[in-house]
């Protein structure tokens, strides 16, 4: 029987030999259109197989890094309150011993708990949100922790910024303005990736990076819970994410609401050769 959580890219690096976990959480509960990210980490970690780990981009293999897939938690017989509880904990303990964690769900509620647990070891953190969806309503379907919600939750703990909003509420625009949340519209980041660039200083030195994969245009990642037409793509995102892992030390980030398509592995492959990507970004020099 094939594990359906194998490790990423096949590389198999004890916990204590490796300077970068990845951390499946296939936590389902508050998804409100496509259901299914619950599958996310089971298919983008199947399908890193798949990728080579000689980076053509920046020519090399980071495997030298040693990267550890951990057990996968917070499955969907889990609360959103639970969920939280057993993130923050699996997270505060690899950050206790100095692991590089990557977060791979999942819906997107699960990042809360992720940032709680990076804001105890930086407590100087900001989050840098790539997303379509604005997801800063304060409540969603009666939960204060439903997926459309992250957003609100992690700017009441640390500064935020958010690229590639296209699809957001009026109690979400009336925040944005209240809060003075700097906020790049995809449209406006297509036209010009360096327009998000000049707004990197309103963040922190370090940051954590989540990326909701519904930021990027559907043509090109189509499973995703929520898709919305018109996002960004492939190589205009990269260099965007190659620049801000230049200008600011990135402590860790997440992939989140993957949802496998039947018959398709367009998406996951997709997901996890970003992953890959990201991490060369951060660890180039390493």
């Amino acid at each position: 029987m094939n594990d359906p959580y194998p490790p990423f890219l096949g590389e198999r690096s004890s916990l204590a030999d490796a300077r970068v976990v990845v951390l499946p959480i296939p936590f389902e509960k508050t998804t409100t259109y496509v259901k299914g990210c619950a599958l996310g980490p089971s298919a983008l970690l199947e399908a890193s197989q798949q990728v080579e780990t000689f980076d053509d981009e920046l020519e090399r293999d980071l495997t030298s890094l040693g990267i550890h897939t951990a057990p996968p938690i917070a499955g969907t017989a889990s609360t959103p309150e639970i969920m939280l509880e057993e993130v923050d904990h699996a997270v505060t303990a690899l950050l206790e011993r100095n692991k590089f964690v990557v977060g791979v769900g999942g819906e997107h509620s699960i990042t809360i708990g992720i940032v709680q647990a990076f804001l105890k070891k930086y407590p100087d953190l900001g989050v840098l949100q790539l997303d379509a969806h604005g997801d800063l309503r304060n409540r969603y379907h009666g939960s204060r922790l439903n997926h459309a919600c992250v957003g609100r939750r992690v700017r009441e703990m640390v500064p935020l910024m958010h690229v590639g909003l296209r699809s957001y509420c009026a109690e979400e625009a009336e925040w944005i303005r209240e809060k003075k949340i700097p906020v790049v519209a995809a449209r406006k980041f297509i036209a010009d990736p360096d327009s998000a660039l000049e707004l990197l200083s309103r963040l922190p030195e370090k940051i954590f990076l989540t990326v909701d994969l519904d930021f990027f245009d559907p043509s090109e990642v189509p499973g995703v819970g929520t898709p919305e037409p018109g996002g960004p793509r492939w190589y205009e995102t990269l260099g965007f994410l190659k620049e801000v892992a230049r200008r600011k030390k990135i402590i860790g980030f997440d992939l989140m609401e993957l949802c496998p398509r039947p018959g398709s592995v367009t998406s996951e492959f997709f997901a996890a050769k970003l992953l890959y990507r990201i991490l060369g970004y951060i660890h180039s020099q390493d």
